[in-house]
């Protein structure tokens, strides 16, 4: 008996919202082209449904905080996230260009994990 349309999520998705309700991931997603958005959409889904992973799909970055990279033509997209309880946390998304990972981006999904904390 195939069980696998019965599958749950290990993790539901939620994205980051600022104060004044934007949310900077799904506005970063909307920016990118309809198959790079499915690019990342399909890697995020894996990581929900197999949580906890690793390389070369899920990346550590910190405590508590993630990356998930995701392979489109113009690099490679990546979205920092948390967890919370059952809650993947989408902070930040950015395409990355080079090997290190920008300093500004690390700093504003940092920021972005400080300030749920303080809610």
């Amino acid at each position: 008996m195939d069980e696998s349309h019965d599958r749950q999520p290990i993790l539901s998705v939620r994205f980051y919202s600022t104060a004044s309700g934007n949310e900077p991931v799904r506005e970063w997603l909307l920016g990118l082209t309809r198959e790079e958005r499915r690019a990342v959409g399909e890697d995020i889904k894996t990581a929900q449904y197999g949580w906890p992973l690793g390389m070369p799909l899920i990346r550590k970055l910190e405590p508590s905080l993630w990356e998930v990279r995701s392979h489109i033509p113009v690099g490679i997209a990546r979205v920092i996230f948390t967890i919370d309880g059952q809650m993947m946390l989408l902070l930040h998304g950015f395409v990355k260009k080079s090997q290190k990972m920008p300093a500004t981006d690390l700093k504003t999904a940092r920021q972005r994990l400080s300030d749920l904390r303080k809610e």
